[in-house]
């Protein structure tokens, strides 16, 4: 099986933590020149040096706010002129929790932008590049939501289904040239997403964060949380060659918590 990514070039986003930094770490491992995106500077450059270079890869990185999808559309354009992405992994930090009914409008128009809009940016600065090398892979980290809502969280609930609709739609229109598009869908991972989660529920609900954790274990057949590496293992399948006739899936990493089909 070929999963060699060697002389491919991708861009991570949101790399600096989490499911994001665990991506860019395993794609390098396995040949892939990186470039991170994420807002925080010293911590770009920081998570850069930690980057594998197993290959002689000239990993580098994009400091951009995904609150500002224009500056991102102008920085990223610059910065691929006369290079081609092979792979693209969008991945966001996601809304803040609570009921949908406490909801500001506003608080969906900015995970809207943060999410889709940026999504979208970034696909069309690479889709030329994917088209001529006739090999692109675009995943998405977005959220077991799509299939089962999750309780306490209607932003991201209701725009990350706007996100999987999007790359469907996205998948049929570009297989013909060898581009896949595809969906991680992680369940609850050890992230500081998830701690912070956690936190707000449990003070929501003047519960103990013990409480909270106990709970959601209880909703995971396995009966554990997912490592960050975990999801970064199902990017990586996804990025490969070997995943070449896989394309408009949402893959639930979800230790068997999603009870939908």
């Amino acid at each position: 099986m070929n999963i060699s990514l060697e002389n491919k070039h991708a861009i991570v986003c949101g790399s600096t933590q989490g499911i994001g930094k665990a991506a860019a770490m395993e794609l390098a491992s396995l040949g892939a020149t990186i470039t991170l995106i994420a807002r925080n500077e010293p911590e770009l450059q920081k998570a850069c040096k930690e980057l594998p270079q197993k290959f002689s890869q000239k990993h580098d990185f994009i400091s951009a706010d995904f609150s500002k999808p224009e500056e991102l559309k102008m920085q990223v354009e610059k910065y691929i002129v006369g290079k081609t992405i092979h792979i693209l992994i969008n991945n966001t930090g996601g809304p803040r929790g609570g009921p949908i009914t406490e909801a500001k409008t506003e608080e969906f128009i900015s995970a809207f932008n943060q999410h889709l809009v940026c999504n979208h940016i970034l696909v069309q600065a690479v889709l030329e590049g994917m088209k001529k090398e006739k090999y692109g892979r675009i995943i998405n980290i977005i959220s077991t939501s799509v299939k089962q809502p999750i309780k306490g969280l209607g932003i991201s609930n209701t725009i990350r289904a706007a996100v999987a609709n999007w790359a469907k739609t996205l998948a049929a229109e570009v297989a013909r040239y060898g581009i896949t598009v595809n969906n991680i869908l992680p369940g609850s991972t050890e992230t500081q997403r998830q701690r912070s989660l956690f936190d707000l529920k449990a003070e929501r609900e003047k519960r103990t964060l013990e409480e909270i954790k106990t709970e959601a274990l209880g909703e995971i057949p396995m009966g554990r949380f997912a490592s960050a590496d975990e999801v970064a293992n199902a990017i990586a399948f996804l990025a490969s060659p070997a995943a070449s006739y896989i394309t408009g899936i949402n893959l639930p990493v979800d230790g068997g918590r999603t009870s939908s089909l």
